[in-house]
């Protein structure tokens, strides 16, 4: 199992323990929109570390993305496995090709 998979079964799991002790449950209860929001803030401030070059800012904002990333699929019910499926079937064809098959 690697770290991203390790995380995930670690959110889930979170999902039934008390918010008094674990700031992913806390965040999970407050519903999908506050875990997009989350995601969306986090997104923004990994461009911003691109943008200014900053390589140690960006690593660290890239883990809470993905962190955030996890919980907004966890409130939504959407298990890693099903997004990691997704990603498989689509490198077997080029990126223009599944752009195009969208429309």
């Amino acid at each position: 199992m690697n770290a991203l998979e390790e995380l995930a079964r670690t959110i889930e799991q979170r999902k039934s323990a008390g918010t008094a002790n674990s700031w992913t449950a806390k965040l999970l209860a407050q519903g999908p929109k506050k875990t997009s929001q989350k995601f969306g803030e986090e997104a923004v401030e990994a461009i911003i570390e691109a943008v200014e070059g900053d390589r140690a800012g960006l690593i660290s904002e890239a883990a809470d993305v993905l962190y955030h990333l996890l919980v907004m699929l966890a409130s939504r019910n959407v298990a890693l496995e099903d997004v990691l499926d997704e990603l498989n079937r689509r490198k077997r064809r080029s990126g223009i090709e599944e752009k195009r098959q969208r429309r």
